[in-house]
């Protein structure tokens, strides 16, 4: 169930896949919980939807909105800067009836979230917790969990002067920190429940190679700058990148018991 870093390291999914996928998505009624880099990796669906059958993104606002077979809702959770917030929203939308309707349901925090000086532990136990109590509340729902996005890493002439001046460096501490909380959840749900590792695709290169730089002699991922215009938003490579390992993932979870066929559920 878990993404494991060989398969995260593996070349894009291959347009045939990327529509068997979108294909299976449309039995399937998915949430997702995010910002900025959640919006950037639908427009990659979108993308790949273009030439196939795909599932409806919707944009959910009200918790008891009817969310029909065949869609991929969403919702812009919390603030960012406030992952705690985040959680807590993506808990009341749930709470609130969206769990009664979904099959698969997740979340993520954004590279914003996260600085050099965040206190990655307690965020992941407060993660832990109320992922905890979702499922023991709705066990009828596949939750994933997703770890969080990186940014590239400053390099050249800038960082150089930067570090002369004592100034910090653009993702270097705080890319420690999202591998601090990334390396606790993939020893938390890592081959026990779903993991969609987005931070190992965005620091790996379409050759299988790694974005890393070092920090006082250990590597750290960083995102690959091909993936990004800005440092830390996916452009259009990064999006198609994650979008289409997303749906390839999304897409082989195991049936849920409430979308099991007619058949299996009737009755002697």
């Amino acid at each position: 169930m878990a993404l494991p870093q060989s398969a995260a390291a593996s070349a894009p999914a291959k347009p045939d896949a990327s529509r068997a996928g979108l294909e299976r998505l449309t039995h399937r009624r998915v949430f997702f919980g995010h910002q900025s880099v959640g919006g950037n990796i639908l427009d990659g669906v979108r993308g790949l939807s273009s030439s196939a059958k795909a599932p409806a993104i919707v944009e959910l606002k009200d918790a008891s909105a009817e969310i029909p077979e065949g869609t991929l809702a969403h919702a812009f959770v919390g603030q960012n800067e406030q992952p705690e917030t985040k959680l807590a929203h993506f808990e009341r939308l749930l709470d609130g009836g969206v769990a009664k309707q979904v099959d698969v349901a997740l979340m993520k925090f954004c590279y914003i979230d996260f600085t050099s000086s965040t206190d990655t532990k307690a965020l992941f136990e407060k993660y832990r917790a109320t992922l905890a109590g979702l499922k023991s509340r709705h066990p009828g729902v596949t939750f994933v969990h997703v770890t969080a996005p990186l940014t590239t890493v400053q390099r050249g002439a800038k960082a150089w002067f930067n570090e002369l001046r004592g100034r910090p460096v653009f993702g270097v501490g705080e890319n420690v920190s999202r591998e601090a909380f990334n390396a606790l959840m993939r020893q938390t749900y890592g081959g026990k429940e779903p993991l969609f590792d987005l931070a190992a695709l965005e620091s790996t290169h379409a050759d299988g190679t790694r974005e890393t730089y070092e920090v006082n002699g250990r590597a750290y991922p960083a995102m690959v700058p091909d993936y990004s215009d800005d440092g830390g938003h996916l452009n259009a490579q990064g999006q198609a990148r994650v979008a289409s390992e997303l749906v390839a993932f999304l897409a082989a979870l195991p049936d849920t018991p409430r979308e099991a066929p007619a058949s299996a559920k009737a009755g002697p």
